[in-house]
């Protein structure tokens, strides 16, 4: 039993020094942890209110502003500074995303009351905008291209999804 629980204490404390080693790339969080004088205060305080959002949205608590909160603010700094960034693809990206993010909501705006029936709808509706939002599974785009996409394109009466304009159609309006 003491092994594991040392075992356990060693994951842990190598978890929050894995955080505390990205929270350093941030100047306000270290300048914050000197003046507060705790080592590793930024990863313990990050932990924390990750542990507190989570119980929160769980139990239903502020669930569908704290829902909401995490699907704009986040996205809305990581937009602006891919809008300020070189880079074609995060535009994309984050472009992608409030499309899905927006088609969602109104969805959503019709069906709210139905949805408060559903037992940990917050938790599920969370877990779904961050799958959305995460560049690793870039769900947004998922939903995009098997979902929405399709459904436009049968409400335009295409009938199916348009193909991308080949190298010379471009060109050839751009000429």
């Amino acid at each position: 039993m003491a092994a594991q629980l040392q075992q356990f204490q060693q994951k842990a404390e190598y978890f929050i020094s894995q955080i505390d080693k990205e929270l350093s790339k941030y100047p306000h969080l270290n300048k914050l942890e000197q003046t507060v004088g705790i080592p590793q205060a930024k990863a313990y305080g990050a932990v924390g209110f990750f542990l507190l959002f989570t119980l929160l949205v769980f139990f239903n608590i502020f669930a569908g502003f704290l829902t909401n909160l995490i699907g704009f603010f986040l996205p809305a700094y990581f937009s602006m500074k891919a809008l300020e960034s070189p880079q074609p693809q995060d535009d994309i990206q984050w472009l992608t995303y409030w499309v899905v993010f927006g088609f969602f909501n109104f969805i959503e705006s019709f069906i709210d009351i139905i949805l408060h029936f559903i037992p940990m709808y917050y938790t599920f509706k969370t877990l779904a905008i961050v799958w959305l939002m995460l560049p690793q599974t870039q769900g947004a785009k998922v939903v995009y291209t098997r979902v929405l996409r399709p459904v436009m394109a049968n409400a335009r009466g295409q009938g199916s999804t348009p193909a991308a304009p080949s190298a010379a159609a471009q060109s050839a309006h751009t000429d």
